[in-house]
């Protein structure tokens, strides 16, 4: 399968623009919050050394089940509209992402991985991106709008083989949905052990996100029928370490049709309510992570410049330590060198040169050492003079190494990085808050709101 797309009349591409409901407006600005190329925080986040990710617009939500369990037919049903074939051949079918958009379109190859870049790793596994595609459609009803479905192949035991790793594949996806809906098929197929076996290493790490239903509940016969059979499946799942736990739940579920009414409890609502918690869940997770983002960018800008200040500070007192060490090393020796030379000089010559108040201030200071220096013998003298030079010498070197400047930021950047953190405090945060309030005002009255 290659990466072009085919293009399919949308019936109700003109509806789509209607309203967007609050959930999917708060998603869409705070997703904007982060990506925007010239104020978002990853930009801001990345001047500083912090990479952040940028949340999702929608919840991913994957269907897997053995084959034929009515996976493809649950996605019809909440869409409401034929979107995914049903009863294919497991030798055709692979991974199917169901999205809502603009216009229905069909994505196959590497146009879906450029939708989702996110699933890119998928291409490790040899194989997968031939059997990849992307249905978008232009429903709006439940809360479509906020979910990308994830249709896995259907699972079966025996030697049938898969193009691709396909228990690793689901596995790998696990992780990145947001909920998992494990579909048992009554007819023969429920207690698939390939199923069982990717359930129970699912629930290791995504336990939480895992929920289990009996699919085609209507097909399952009578009620005796249908509790052996949930019976089965439930025992074989609590045979499994980590499975066995308390309150197992599993409601039977089907997809309701007029022409064939059934007397079995449908529980299919209970799935929608189960989407509906974790968009709920989602939007609060978002705007948390969005708080706690914006603690951590000015949390680094604020070290940042903070840092920027110590280092000045130090660099200052470098710049005064290597000028006096310097002062030190070029002072000794050019007062040795003066000395020798004006005692080398006859007393007329220093009255024509310094006059008589500064013969009065050479003979106070500067004729005591003189007088100290030459009472030693020559070889004493010369050490004296070697180790002067020395020690100047040593002076000049800690000078130079005290001259070594830790590097500091401009005024320039030191302003943009003000305006960047005012930016994340003023605005961005009272987005945030503007958009829970909005979010919570879906449950409690204005009057609860303080």
């Amino acid at each position: 399968m290659s990466g072009k797309i085919k293009s399919r009349s949308a019936a109700n591409a003109d509806s789509i623009s209607s309203s967007v409901s609050c959930d999917e407006r708060i998603l869409r600005d705070c997703h904007q919050m982060y990506t925007d190329p010239d104020s978002g925080l990853i930009t801001i986040a990345q001047t500083v050394g912090v990479t952040l990710l940028p949340p999702r617009k929608k919840i991913t939500v994957m269907l897997m089940g053995n084959h034929s369990a009515g996976k493809s037919s649950f996605v019809n049903w909440y869409v409401e509209e034929h979107i995914q074939r049903t009863g294919v051949a497991i030798e055709t079918q692979g991974f199917s992402f169901v999205t809502s958009g603009r216009k229905r379109e069909s994505l196959t190859g590497n146009a879906t991985l450029h939708l989702y870049p996110h699933f890119k790793p998928l291409q490790e596994f040899k194989g997968v991106s031939e059997y990849l595609g992307t249905e978008i459609c232009t429903s709006r009803q439940k809360r479509f709008s906020l979910v990308t479905f994830v249709d896995t192949p259907g699972l079966v035991d025996g030697d049938m083989k898969y193009p691709f790793d396909v228990d690793q594949a689901i596995l790998w996806l696990g992780e990145l949905c947001d909920l998992i809906l494990v579909f048992f098929d009554p007819m023969g197929q429920a207690l698939c052990k390939r199923t069982l076996n990717i359930v129970e290493k699912l629930n290791e790490k995504q336990g939480d996100r895992l929920r289990f239903y009996l699919s085609k509940a209507d097909e399952a016969g009578g009620d005796s029928d249908r509790q052996r059979v949930m019976m089965q499946i439930v025992q074989e799942l609590c045979k499994r370490p980590g499975l066995n736990k308390c309150g197992f739940d599993m409601p039977t579920i089907y997809v309701p049709n007029p022409n064939k009414p059934s007397r079995c409890v449908n529980q299919i609502e209970e799935v929608c309510r189960t989407i509906e918690k974790t968009i709920n869940q989602t939007v609060q997770n978002t705007l948390n992570s969005l708080e706690k983002d914006c603690n951590l960018i000015t949390e680094a800008i604020t070290e940042t410049l903070d840092n920027d200040r110590q280092c000045s500070i130090e660099n200052r007192r470098s710049r005064f330590k290597g000028c006096l060490l310097g002062m030190l090393g070029f002072t000794m020796p050019l007062l040795l060198l003066v000395t020798l030379v004006l005692g080398s000089l006859s007393k007329d010559m220093l009255v024509l040169m310094l006059g008589n108040s500064g013969i009065e201030a050479l003979t106070l200071y500067v004729v005591p050492a003189l007088k100290a220096f030459e009472s030693l013998s020559a070889e004493v003298q010369l050490y004296s003079c070697a180790g002067l030079v020395l020690l100047s010498f040593i002076f000049i070197l800690l000078a130079r190494f005290s001259f070594r400047t830790k590097p500091t930021l401009s005024g320039k950047q030191k302003r943009l990085l003000q305006q960047k953190l005012e930016y994340v405090q003023e605005v961005v945060k009272i987005k945030k808050k503007n958009l829970y309030e909005e979010y919570l005002r879906q449950s409690v009255g204005d009057q609860d709101m303080n």
